[in-house]
Formats: structure tokens, C-alpha cells, sequence
């Protein structure tokens, strides 16, 4: 907000939102690239934040897996930075900037996987929601938790390490991770009554398969196939 009595922006005010945000000057960067353009990466992380407490903290995803987890977009709006929201509540938002594309999604999924395709990146689903339970029975994932999984996969220290398949997510988890317990890694192993996590990992499920429809006729058979079984 704006101080009048000091006529300076005041990055502490939280009356209309917690979520703010300040521009400056790209010199004021010690070690910035004035062209403003780096390099290819390696590695692609996609975040999201599961309030149901079912999707596992990290997993390796195929370029097909990339590309249908790009146009669902799933994550939870969350307190404090979306106006009116007091509890997480899942949504899906396309690409993860559903507001800002003023292409067809489908685009945009095309154009991720033929960068991955042609720069070998790996790319990570990392969900840095709930563990143990859903909103109000679980627990956020332990930063800690998740800047070691980050790191080991930046590091390449998950490229030589067994992997379990997400029969229901569809995805791949890595069985160890440096620094994560291994029953993290498992979010069916953290909570205390596993059939309830089938009933909330099945509703999740279902909501990723419905909210697909809405690209299944602009995609390939293998990345409709990359999804989560409803």
C-alpha cells in the first residue's frame, strides 16, 4: 500500500492481501544477465499443493506425464494469498496461469514437451501440501523435506535410485531420497488409517480425470494415458 504521510510504498501493510509483491531495477542485481536470458535447464520442477494429502512430496514424470500435468494444473488455493479463502480448497488452474494464456492450453503443452524433448530435461512433480492427512487432520510437508528432495534432484542423486509406481497417480516415487524418510516418500504409509487415504486419493483421482476432459480431444492417446486412473 501507499503511505501518504511518508509517500513511500509500505510492503508491510496486509489490509488487502498478504501476498505482495515489489518490482526493481534488474541492476540492482549483483550477478543478473543484462540480456535477461539463461540457459536451457535440466532439471523442470513443477510445484503443487495437495490438500488432500494423497499426491507423494516428489515424482519423476515422462515428457507425456509433463505435458498432462502442465495443462491440469493442480494445486490448493491457500489462506493468505487468494482474497476470501480461509481453508485450502483444491482447484485446477491450466498451465498453473489459466488467466494468462491467450493461446489455446494445448499450445503451450505441445511447445513444453518438444523443449524436454529436444533438451533431454527431467522434470519433477513436488508437492509441498499435506502429509498424513487431508486440510485439518494432516500436516504441511516439512520445508526441510522438501528442499532435500530438490536438491537431490538437482544434484542427479535420484537418477540411480529404485522407483515405485503410483498405480493410482500414474506417477513415478523414488523409494529413497537423501535427507526424507522413506515412509514421506509414501503418503499412504503416513497417515493412520490407509483406507481413508484410498477414499481421498480416489476422490482426487476422479477430479484429475474430469478436469482432463476438457483436453483429451487436443492431446495424443499417450499423454491422455499419462494421467491418473479414475
Amino acid at each position: 500500500m501507499f503511505d501518504p504521510a511518508t509517500r513511500m510504498l509500505n510492503l508491510d501493510d496486509d489490509r488487502y492481501t498478504e501476498n505482495t509483491r515489489a518490482a526493481y531495477p534488474i541492476s540492482f542485481i549483483d550477478n543478473a544477465a543484462p540480456g535477461g536470458v539463461g540457459g536451457h535447464p535440466k532439471n523442470i520442477i513443477m510445484l503443487t499443493a495437495d490438500a488432500f494429502g494423497v499426491l507423494p512430496p516428489i515424482a519423476r514424470l515422462s515428457p507425456q506425464a509433463a505435458m498432462y500435468h502442465f495443462l491440469s494444473g493442480y494445486t490448493a488455493k491457500v489462506a493468505g494469498t487468494e482474497k476470501g479463502v480461509t481453508e485450502p480448497s483444491a482447484t485446477f488452474s491450466t498451465c498453473f496461469g489459466a488467466p494468462f494464456l491467450p493461446l489455446p492450453p494445448s499450445f503451450y503443452a505441445r511447445m513444453l514437451g518438444d523443449k524436454i524433448a529436444t533438451h533431454k530435461s527431467r522434470v519433477w512433480l513436488v508437492n509441498t501440501g499435506w502429509s498424513g492427512g487431508p486440510y485439518g487432520t494432516g500436516h504441511r510437508m516439512k520445508i526441510a523435506y522438501t528442499r532435500a528432495m530438490i536438491a537431490a534432484a538437482l544434484s542427479g542423486a535420484l537418477d540411480h535410485v529404485a522407483y515405485e509406481k503410483d498405480r493410482l497417480f500414474n506417477l513415478d516415487v523414488p523409494a529413497v531420497c537423501p535427507g526424507v524418510p522413506a515412509d514421506v516418500l509414501q503418503p499412504r504409509n503416513t497417515w493412520t488409517h490407509p483406507a481413508e487415504y484410498d477414499v481421498q486419493a480416489g476422490k482426487l483421482a476422479k477430479m484429475f480425470v474430469d478436469n482432463f476432459k476438457n483436453f483429451e480431444a487436443d492431446v495424443s492417446p499417450e499423454v491422455r494415458a499419462a494421467g491418473p486412473k479414475a
